[in-house]
């Protein structure tokens, strides 16, 4: 095996087309590589076609066209093997509600085919926080308790790959907390994670590598860091000593009040130096209280690469 857990290669899907339906390409072409042991993270705005790409690895979807292969299978001459690599934890709450959380954990590895005694379930509880609920009916878990065992079910298996599909959606900070413990755990412990998400802090924190996919096809594929130094906009925030009269003014400035009384100099490094910056304050006659810097975030970069897309 390669030092990828899933390799792509020009991976399609259309659907439609059939008794007069529109047809719609959903994926264009995708090429990916996630690198074995990180956190990777799949971004990109609604009907960009993550969930289609998501449930072709999951073997939920069948592609159009293309080469899937996970943890060194190939998804078509090896199904099974390929399917029991990943797992998979749901965006939506699809849960038998007269099951138990011990009872849906047995239920998902027996179909998995794991022998029950390598079956863990009691094990997985207490990782997700659901020890003191496993006897108690799903429909009576809270929402926040359910999104736990749909963690603990991707799990069962004991897959090298775990997706996580937009974990934290309408979840409290608690759960959050608990779920990247969780997260950062398992990855410690050689799990490669994907997550998905629309909370661009929380991509920023917890991935290594990032690929945007924008209209069906990847628009950015790096590692966070470099997807960051994309972006060359730097802001300095400037508190004057006294209320400005006068605004900065020179080539490449974009200058704001705030609510606090500073202004926010936004400038792009490769064309104007922070020097340069400073020599326009001083030129609109203002005396510096304090000085801050800010750089672009992920968010910036996500609306840059999409917009332009």
């Amino acid at each position: 095996m390669s030092g990828n857990a899933i390799e792509i290669r020009g991976l399609e899907k259309t659907y439609g087309g059939s008794k007069g339906q529109p047809r719609k390409q959903a994926l264009r072409g995708i090429d990916l590589d996630v690198p074995t042991g990180s956190v990777f993270g799949l971004l990109g705005p609604n009907g960009a076609g993550k969930s289609t790409l998501i449930n072709i690895l999951a073997g939920l979807v069948v592609k159009t066209a293309g080469q899937v292969r996970i943890w060194g299978f190939d998804q078509d001459i090896n199904p099974r093997q390929s399917r029991a690599a990943i797992g998979v934890m749901p965006q939506e709450l699809n849960l038998d509600p007269f099951f138990t959380p011990r009872a849906a954990l047995e239920m998902q590895a027996g179909l998995y085919g794991v022998p029950k005694a390598q079956r863990r379930s009691d094990e997985i509880l207490a990782l997700v926080g659901l020890s003191d609920k496993a006897e108690a009916y799903a429909r009576t878990l809270s929402g926040g308790m359910r999104r736990r065992l749909l963690l603990g079910k991707a799990l069962v298996h004991h897959p090298r790959i775990l997706v996580l599909d937009e974990p934290t959606a309408g979840v409290d900070i608690e759960l959050r907390q608990m779920l990247w413990e969780n997260v950062r755990k398992l990855n410690r412990e050689g799990m490669t994670i994907i997550l998905t998400t629309h909370y661009l802090e929380e991509a920023e924190e917890m991935c290594d590598q990032i690929a945007i996919i924008n209209q069906g096809q990847v628009v950015a594929r790096d590692s966070t860091a470099a997807l960051l130094g994309q972006m060359d906009r730097k802001t300095m925030v400037i508190h004057p000593a006294e209320p400005a009269e006068r605004l900065p003014e020179g080539p490449g400035l974009d200058v704001a009040r705030r609510d606090d009384g500073s202004l926010a100099i936004s400038y792009h490094t490769r064309q104007t130096t922070a020097d340069q910056v400073l020599e326009a304050v001083r030129a609109a006659g203002l005396s510096i209280r304090d000085v801050k810097t800010e750089q672009a975030d992920l968010q910036d970069v996500f609306l840059n690469l999409t917009r332009s897309a």
